[in-house]
């Protein structure tokens, strides 16, 4: 097990593998701005002016009139507008990332299929090397 981890770290894949992590956070830092400054305050105001993220219930039984000062008291929240944000952002991220594969695929060209090694006999169907001359089972030279 040891050698395959060895294996694993040599070979790059841990090298891709964090060059994706570095991309993806940075790719999801874009998707969520996009969506807290430029999605959501259009959507908030043909729901009437609200501002998604300043949605919140305060856990503790008094009133705040913002975000701000919700987190100046250090108060309990639920804070369930920046949840739909986040949800929205984990959408977009999905169905980008899904597009991105699906191109990727595409473009991938496809693997070419080994020639075959074994066919059949014609007398008694059984499997015998491509290169046979005669059947090793049954003796027919019409392989």
């Amino acid at each position: 097990m040891l050698n395959e981890f060895k294996k694993f770290l040599i070979n790059g894949n841990m090298v891709d593998m964090a060059v994706g992590f570095i991309f993806g956070g940075a790719f999801a830092t874009v998707v969520k701005s996009f969506v807290a400054n430029v999605m959501m305050p259009p959507i908030g105001m043909l729901l009437g002016n609200v501002d998604f993220s300043q949605l919140f219930i305060a856990l503790d039984g008094k009133e705040y009139a913002t975000m701000d000062a919700l987190d100046k008291a250090a108060a309990p929240a639920i804070k369930y507008g920046m949840f739909i944000n986040d949800t929205i952002s984990f959408i977009i991220l999905g169905f980008v990332m899904f597009m991105l594969i699906k191109a990727y695929n595409k473009m991938k060209e496809p693997e070419e299929e080994a020639a075959p090694t074994t066919k059949h006999c014609n007398e008694c169907a059984m499997e015998i090397p491509v290169a046979a001359k005669k059947c090793g089972h049954c003796g027919s030279t019409d392989v």
